[in-house]
């Protein structure tokens, strides 16, 4: 019995145990919901605050009241539209450089710009370098360059890589000219941190010279009759220099600095990338956002024949032989010419009745024009003479001819003389004559590029005192940026040549071009031949407003996609109506006139122009 009652004691204490326990964890359970509801409604308050602070249900009252008015077919699509407006301006995240490959197969510099894009990272664009300056592929020494360019381009590897990179992130692509100061101050640096290690470089050595140096003995007086001998020598010595002047120094090169250019366009193709305008465009704006009431297009200066020194006959100086035209013409209707041109001057080489300008070996040159092995001067100009006329075009009325002679790379400093053809020298005095006798037999030459070099500054005064009412003499205009000189170009220059360097922003070649246009003479954008199949520089001529663009022959994809490219951007303009074409006229006629839409409308339905392939 009392066992019983024992037991009876226990299970009453075990059940009145878990009764509290259960009452235990009810308890809790209620604070846990209690808490968890208290924090759920401190989320939604967050997240209400949130939503009111940034205007979310604003926005989307907004939304739902013109989707719900206007009823698009694609909803998504039209609210996918809707919110990238309200997404914030892209920014630079980070930049990259690769090592690529030129037509030549040398080295050259691809920068890629990587955005921050509605809260992902995004590459936007990319842009080309080949970092061959323009005094170095004039140079001759092919092997140098290259080994230039290379180390160039590694340099500019690693400072993409190691500072460029963080210091354009959160950078606007749009702020070009924040952008550009940025690269131009670190440019400027690298080059101040070089000539420092330079200096000092030479003052060691100076000073271990000095240690190392051994007293020298006096040399022994020299017989009085060998005085005169000595003399003679040394007359003999420097009559070569006396009859040219010397070669300039080449100006001071800092490796790697084919990062500017590249880093500079491919940030303005990723502003016009992410805005959605073509990049002309988009270089209009940064120049005059008023110019965009009519855009003229440049003249493209396109090359029919080569005779200089690297085709296989003996007449090195004829290097181009560029169609000038002088009227309104479409891009279509001077590509047209050019083909014509090329068949015809084919024809007649080939032809075994040939004509007075003999037989001749075809070929085509790097610059993609039509290469002719000729002996003579008078040859190549007679050919290109004949065939305008048997194709009936208005050569020396509405067509004239510019001649790139590049007489710079035909110079004998051994001799001091031009070697014009394999086996005949000139003097600088000599070829004025001969530049003259030229443009006297055949006044269809408006223009000579390059006539002489840029040291025989008397000859170019020459020159354009005998031929400058008739002839236009056209220098190469090398750019300088803040670490060196810029050079003055000769005296008699009427025109002038720019290349998108490698040293130089796009904000430089807006400089360089607006300043160019308080001049009386024109500029002319030259396009490498190295550059690897991006048509961007046919935008960035239009985009700069310069006169004329000089693209080279009608051979090579990569050259005839920007010949394409310059006739697509004049077909947009024509259809918005604001295209505005240049009627060229010659300094010795009268000005140039630039006719606005409707009077390039007007010229081109009298012409017959026809704008459609």
């Amino acid at each position: 019995m009392s066992g019983d009652c024992c037991r009876a004691t226990a299970g009453l204490k075990q059940s009145g145990e878990r009764s509290g326990a259960r009452s235990r964890r009810s308890n809790m359970s209620y604070k846990s919901a209690l808490k968890a509801e208290q924090e759920l409604y401190e989320l939604k308050s967050r997240a209400a605050e949130y939503y009111r602070a940034n205007r979310v249900p604003h926005t989307l009252e907004e939304l739902l009241n013109q989707l719900f008015a206007e009823k698009p077919s694609d909803i998504y699509g039209y609210m996918a539209n809707y919110f990238s407006r309200l997404a914030h301006t892209p920014v630079i995240s980070s930049i990259a450089g690769r090592e690529v490959y030129d037509s030549r197969g040398e080295a050259a510099l691809q920068v890629d710009v990587y955005c921050m894009v509605r809260n992902e990272e995004k590459l936007v664009c990319s842009a080309v370098n080949t970092g061959l300056d323009e005094h170095r592929a004039e140079s001759g020494d092919a092997v140098a360059d290259d080994n230039h360019q290379q180390a160039s381009v590694a340099t500019a590897l690693e400072w993409i890589r190691e500072q460029l990179s963080s210091m354009l992130c959160g950078f606007n692509p749009a702020h070009q000219t924040q952008l550009d100061k940025v690269v131009s101050d670190f440019l400027m640096a690298r080059y101040l941190e070089e000539q420092d290690a330079h200096n000092s470089n030479i003052k060691s050595e100076e000073e271990e010279k000095k240690i190392e140096r051994a007293p020298e003995a006096t040399p022994p007086p020299q017989p009085a009759q060998n005085k005169d001998k000595k003399g003679e020598k040394g007359k003999k010595r420097n009559s070569v220099e006396k009859l040219i002047p010397p070669l300039d120094p080449p100006p001071p090169v800092l490796p790697g600095a084919v990062v500017a250019a590249a880093v500079s366009l491919a940030a303005a193709k990723s502003a016009a990338s992410l805005t959605a305008v073509p990049l002309y465009r988009h270089i209009i704006t940064l120049r005059d956002p008023q110019a965009l009431s009519a855009v003229f297009m440049p003249i493209p200066l396109l090359t029919v024949l080569s005779c200089g020194k690297a085709s296989a006959g003996k007449l090195n100086l004829l290097e181009e032989l560029i169609l000038l035209p002088t009227r309104t013409y479409s891009t279509r209707e001077i590509v047209v010419m050019g083909c014509e041109l090329q068949r015809e001057i084919k024809r007649i080489s080939t032809s075994t009745t040939t004509s007075k300008t003999g037989p001749a070996v075809l070929g085509v040159s790097e610059g993609g024009a039509l290469q002719l092995s000729l002996e003579r001067s008078e040859q190549a100009l007679d050919l290109l003479m004949e065939a305008c006329v048997n194709l009936k075009l208005p050569m020396g009325t509405e067509l004239r001819l510019a001649i790139n002679c590049a007489a710079h790379k035909l110079m004998d400093y051994a001799k001091g003389k031009y070697e014009v053809m394999a086996g005949t020298l000139k003097s600088p005095d000599e070829l004025v004559d001969m530049y003259v006798g030229l443009v006297s037999k055949y006044p269809s030459i408006a223009a000579l590029i390059n006539p002489f070099r840029k040291e025989d500054e008397e000859q170019w005064l020459k020159l354009s005192s005998l031929i400058g009412h008739s002839c236009c003499l056209v220098a190469d205009a090398a750019y300088s940026p803040c670490w060196r000189d810029a050079k003055p170009l000769p005296q008699g220059v009427t025109w002038v040549t720019l290349r998108h360097g490698s040293e130089m922003t796009l904000t430089d070649l807006l400089h360089t071009v607006s300043q160019r246009a308080g001049t009386d003479g024109e500029t002319i954008l030259a396009v490498s031949s190295e550059e690897i199949g991006d048509d961007s520089m046919v935008d960035v001529a239009v985009g700069v407003g310069v006169t004329f663009i000089k693209l080279g022959g009608l051979s090579g994809g990569s050259r005839m996609n920007k010949y394409n490219r310059l006739q697509s951007i004049e077909l947009e303009l024509q259809e918005q109506g604001i295209l505005g074409m240049r009627q060229m006229k010659l300094p010795w006629e009268q000005e140039e006139v630039e006719l606005n839409p409707e009077e390039a409308n007007l010229i081109g339905a009298e012409q017959g122009i026809q704008t459609d392939l």
